[in-house]
């Protein structure tokens, strides 16, 4: 019944993640964030684009607004709100700029940079937070440094060289989607589409004229020349394909949906457009697109500050689209509600709690606090499970397609893993008497659900980093355009990496209960290293088999079947490493502790050959050196090395 009740709270906030977001202000911001638009070859909501932004240029995903409030800002004088949504910071930066340049939201944190920058730490949001506008009137300082940054190779650059080319390509990015709908810098954009439109064929008239040296209307081709320049300058620096395609009138059928990008090219290749680009199509076509003129009567209502007038237009619009883009907008509006959502965050929470019920079992109330963890941690395997399922849906793949899923579903399955631990040895693992009170404890009733938390809260944890770098939905290289091979050896490779960690975290925590002889007797001892052993061999096969399905695809892909490539190496190292184990066990060259400081080693080794290989730089598995991820998995490998280190401190018991 206590667990029961504990699990409640749980399940009332798991609830409250899935209710839609009130409109702000009159404005229905969550239909804005739903609208689609292409970018990097998929179809994909402004919200998501608005989130991954800014987890790329601030880290997170909420704005901070500034006191006192926004001048002129949509909001009266009730609104204490402290910060935006991500759809709000997005209607604001392409709606109306000047209002989003004092937002801050480039994250600064080198001192040199800042000094480059002309900036103090008392200056930013929290420290480390800018704005635009503080940061603009130094970026000919900024372009020069990354000019020098640029020619050097990743992994011999500075660490200011790496925060220089990093704030760079932020502000760029910036830049790049403040000018994707309309032009920042007209004062009323739909009133110059629709003079353009009304005026198009006597204004471009004068502009001939004026090229022929005849008698022309100066202002009228004044206008035209500069209108022209505006939206070559938009189809040049946009980001955003917000343009769809137009069915032609002797087909009712919709267009295809745009393909992915081939490799090396732009988005240019694709049937949706930048709004630049369809605009320049005016002088050929003598009409504007609606769509684009959709995106001008947004920025006026915006501008204006009419709520009632921008849901207006966002619901014709979106009845427009929904005839001939139903799917499209359908997966858009799942999309939205899952980055609301927010499944891994909320798993990521609930393996916390998980993990410290868990410890806390182990001195009170061992039976309710263990089971209650044991249900907050099912409860979060099954939301991350939901979470995977749908971005399976979303990207038509199976679960693991780049490093980011690879970090959510090793944490996956390593989750199951600890809870079927739990289900079969939790109920019969020995009970050992409380030196406190004299009552039965059992300590190792929650021994697989402590390890189900820790793994899967630093697997969502490494997630989140990951994410910061951009849409975690992108597509995959040519060469994992394969379903079958990305649901064969991928997904036992990766169960592979999980089976290793759950046996290195069984060790780790083997190490910190023999640091209390009260929590650690000989049977639990005993039990723990039967636990390590049926997990390494659960995972020598599954190792062994990934990796053999993985040559054959290289067979298939590159026309060998190794090639000695680092991740290859890597893979190999995982198969021998648990071999190694295993035949050290059969052989009796170790017991509980030698077998416990394996498994650690274990951990070092899957680490390297799941994150180290690909800091290289070299091989075709290698994804680009970070300085940041070489100093985390160097803190990982040393923490491991710290636990075996630790295993050798006198026990109350002897385990060698």
């Amino acid at each position: 019944m206590a667990a029961v009740l504990c699990l409640l709270p749980a399940l009332a906030w798991l609830g409250s993640t899935l209710r839609t977001p009130s409109p702000q202000n009159g404005y229905d911001l969550a239909a804005f964030g739903r609208l689609p638009v292409v970018k990097n070859g998929r179809i994909k909501p402004l919200d998501t684009v608005a989130r991954t932004t800014l987890l790329q240029l601030q880290g997170r995903q909420r704005v901070a607004l500034p006191s006192p409030a926004i001048p002129g800002a949509h909001a009266d004088g009730a609104d204490t709100r402290r910060s935006i949504s991500p759809s709000e910071w997005l209607a604001c930066l392409v709606f109306d700029s000047a209002r989003a340049d004092i937002l801050k939201t480039f994250e600064i944190t080198h001192p040199e940079l800042l000094a480059l920058m002309h900036v103090t730490t008392d200056d930013g949001d929290g420290g480390k937070r800018y704005s635009f506008q503080q940061l603009e009137t130094r970026l000919p300082d900024l372009e020069r440094q990354f000019q020098l940054a640029r020619d050097i190779e990743a992994k011999q650059r500075t660490p200011f060289q790496h925060a220089v080319t990093q704030l760079y390509s932020n502000i760029t990015l910036y830049q790049q989607i403040k000018y994707s709908l309309i032009d920042p810098a007209s004062p009323d954009w739909l009133a110059a589409l629709t003079t353009l439109q009304q005026n198009l064929h006597t204004d471009v008239a004068a502009v001939r004229a004026q090229v022929n040296q005849q008698p022309h209307d100066a202002d009228a081709a004044r206008r035209v020349l500069d209108l022209t320049r505006r939206f070559q300058l938009m189809a040049d620096f946009g980001n955003l394909l917000a343009i769809p395609p137009t069915p032609s009138p002797a087909s009712a059928s919709p267009p295809p949906p745009p393909p992915p990008p081939p490799p090396g090219e732009d988005d240019r290749r694709f049937v949706w457009k930048k709004t630049g680009a369809s605009l320049l199509e005016i002088f050929d076509t003598g009409q504007i697109n609606p769509a684009a003129l959709t995106w001008a009567g947004l920025a006026h209502a915006w501008r204006a500050g009419q709520p009632d007038s921008f849901n207006t237009i966002l619901r014709l619009y979106r009845e427009a689209l929904d005839t001939r883009y139903s799917p499209e907008l359908r997966k858009s509006d799942i999309e939205t509600r899952f980055n609301s959502a927010a499944p891994f965050y909320t798993s990521t929470v609930l393996y916390v709690a998980a993990f410290l019920l868990a410890i806390l079992s182990w001195l009170r109330w061992p039976r309710a606090l263990g089971l209650s963890a044991f249900l907050l941690a099912l409860l979060a395997w099954l939301t991350s499970t939901a979470g995977i399922a749908i971005r399976m849906w979303l990207e038509g793949r199976p679960p693991v397609t780049n490093l980011y899923s690879s970090a959510v579903f090793i944490g996956w399955g390593a989750v199951l893993l600890c809870l079927a631990l739990e289900w079969f040895y939790g109920r019969s693992c020995p009970r050992s008497r409380s030196t406190s009170g004299g009552s039965e404890s059992r300590t190792a009733s929650a021994i697989g659900t402590a390890v189900a938390g820790l793994i899967g809260f630093a697997t969502l944890v490494i997630a989140h980093y990951l994410s910061l770098s951009g849409d975690t939905l992108e597509m995959m290289r040519a060469v994992l355009d394969s379903n079958f091979w990305l649901a064969t050896h991928v997904i036992i490779v990766t169960i592979g990496y999980s089976a290793t960690f759950v046996a290195g975290g069984l060790a780790a925590l083997h190490v910190a209960l023999a640091l209390t002889p009260r929590l650690l007797n000989p049977a639990l001892d005993r039990n723990l290293a039967g636990m390590v052993y049926g997990i390494v061999c659960f995972a020598t096969l599954f190792s062994m088999v990934g990796t053999i399905l993985g040559g054959i695809w290289a067979d298939q892909s590159w026309g060998r079947f190794w090639g000695w490539d680092p991740k290859e190496n890597g893979a190999l190292m995982i198969v021998l490493w648990n071999a190694v184990i295993l035949h050290a066990r059969w052989g009796g060259l170790v017991r509980q502790r030698g077998l416990m400081n394996l498994a650690l080693i274990g951990n070092i080794i899957t680490g390297w050959s799941w994150f180290g290989t690909n800091l290289l730089g070299v091989g075709l598995h290698s994804y680009g050196f970070t300085e940041k991820g070489a100093v985390a998995l160097g803190l990982f490998f040393l923490s491991q090395l710290i636990l075996i280190a630790l295993s050798f401190l006198p026990k109350g018991h002897d385990a060698v």
